[in-house]
């Protein structure tokens, strides 16, 4: 076998490796949360702290995501761009069940007071306007419906930009105390946004 070929049969494996690491990294503090709710080791305020969890895995996910193709880029390693369907698609698992501990735990279905707090509650608002992004481009990542868009696909899939915005405004004005936190993911996420400013630039481009 040729250096080459044991070259790209060794980056071959390594992105499947990547690949099963992305699914278990995702699933394993989603699966802890059952340990821990039955430990009662989230605390005072469990549903608070279930919210708030699943909350910033959702954000760290999205902050992932925004990373794999400039360092693909610069690790001069494409396949590494393969990580990002799996990765979004967890982004929209963690921030269902974030909207879903929201809706039946902290106010327990009551459609009224969820109307309510939506209108009333800009943050609310605008962490449910990242969401319903977040379920279009889970849905159009299905490969008929990628086939079916074509150019279309990528001017979507470019609002991931713009989810990440909204996610850390909405955790920054979710906050009732405390701005470092919040500041800090939000710094990382233009960070990104500032190292990818080509393709962003490229995305607002295509609205023309």
């Amino acid at each position: 076998m040729s250096g080459a070929t044991h070259g790209a049969s060794w980056r071959k494996l390594l992105a499947i490796v990547l690949q099963v690491g992305v699914h278990v990294g995702a699933l394993l503090p989603v699966l802890w949360l059952f340990v821990a709710i039955n430990r009662g080791d989230l605390g005072g305020d469990p549903v608070k702290e279930l919210i708030h969890y699943l909350g910033m895995g959702t954000i760290r996910l999205l902050l992932l995501t925004l990373l794999i193709s400039p360092l693909a880029r610069v690790l001069h390693f494409g396949q590494l761009n393969r990580l990002r369907r799996p990765l979004g698609l967890w982004c929209f698992v963690w921030a269902s069940l974030h909207f879903s501990a929201w809706l039946g735990l902290d106010l327990a279905l009551d459609w009224s007071l969820i109307g309510s707090e939506l209108v009333q509650r800009t943050y609310i608002l605008l962490g449910f306007s990242a969401w319903l992004i977040l379920f279009a481009l889970a849905v159009t990542s299905l490969p008929a419906l990628m086939r079916k868009m074509g150019k279309q696909w990528k001017k979507l899939h470019g609002l991931l930009y713009l989810v990440v915005l909204l996610a850390c405004w909405h955790f920054w004005w979710s906050v009732k105390s405390g701005w470092i936190e919040p500041a800090i993911y939000t710094a990382l996420a233009l960070l990104l946004l500032w190292w990818r400013r080509q393709a962003v630039l490229r995305w607002l481009k295509s609205f023309r």
